[in-house]
């Protein structure tokens, strides 16, 4: 399993960066962007209490983001450490040179969601998308995200160790495949959740109460 560069705490001027930025990205939520959310099962009260938002007014550095989704990550206290972003736009994103999902060059990747590592009990949920781990939440599941295989690292299983199980609900492909055979590697319990969808296309076409079920027959 591969470390990355160790993570070291933010400087005062990054925090106060990053949290100018994230509030101005909240407070230019638009309705068509309201609107993808609740398409995707998030609603007003997600939104909120994971600053999700849009690039409208770039913070510096951040310009070739605009118009994308400004997907937060989260400190304990609800402070950003970092911010991810979605592109929004039905089209071939390489050829406008960016990814559907874009990260802040040279961030070291974090695990999203980490709230819910001091809010869980003996279970936690692990999903590979940030909005896939945001559906659990909504349903009372505490989720985290590891956004792709290689974003998996030792300081993640250290952080998720304690718990008795650790239930990994990746994409039904390849990519997820590769993320879930490094958690179930790196941690003994952990167990996957089998899906023939993602977390969040599971959940808009059956619904919160086949969802929950998923892991409530593997407990059985």
């Amino acid at each position: 399993m591969a470390e990355h560069e160790p993570l070291t705490p933010l400087s005062t001027s990054q925090k106060e960066m990053l949290e100018e930025a994230v509030s101005t990205y909240q407070e230019h939520m638009t309705a068509e962007t309201a609107a993808y959310l609740m398409a995707r099962g998030i609603g007003r009260d997600e939104a909120l209490a994971f600053r999700l938002g849009i690039v409208a007014d770039p913070a510096p550095g951040h310009e070739r983001f605009r118009g994308m989704l400004a997907i937060p990550y989260l400190g304990r206290d609800g402070q950003p450490l970092t911010v991810r972003f979605r592109c929004l736009s039905e089209h071939n994103h390489r050829d406008y040179f960016h990814g559907k999902y874009n990260t802040i060059k040279d961030d070291i990747p974090r695990m999203f969601g980490i709230g819910s590592v001091h809010r869980a009990g003996e279970e936690i949920h692990v999903t590979e998308g940030e909005l896939d781990a945001i559906i659990l939440n909504k349903l009372g599941l505490h989720a985290v995200a590891i956004p792709g295989a290689n974003m998996w690292f030792g300081r993640h299983r250290r952080m998720l160790a304690g718990f008795n199980r650790v239930w990994t609900w990746a994409d039904p492909d390849d990519a997820g495949a590769e993320l879930t055979g490094k958690i179930t590697r790196a941690l003994r319990s952990a167990k996957a959740v089998r899906l023939k969808a993602d977390v969040t296309d599971t959940y808009m076409a059956h619904g919160a109460e086949h969802l929950l079920s998923l892991v409530q027959k593997k407990e059985d």
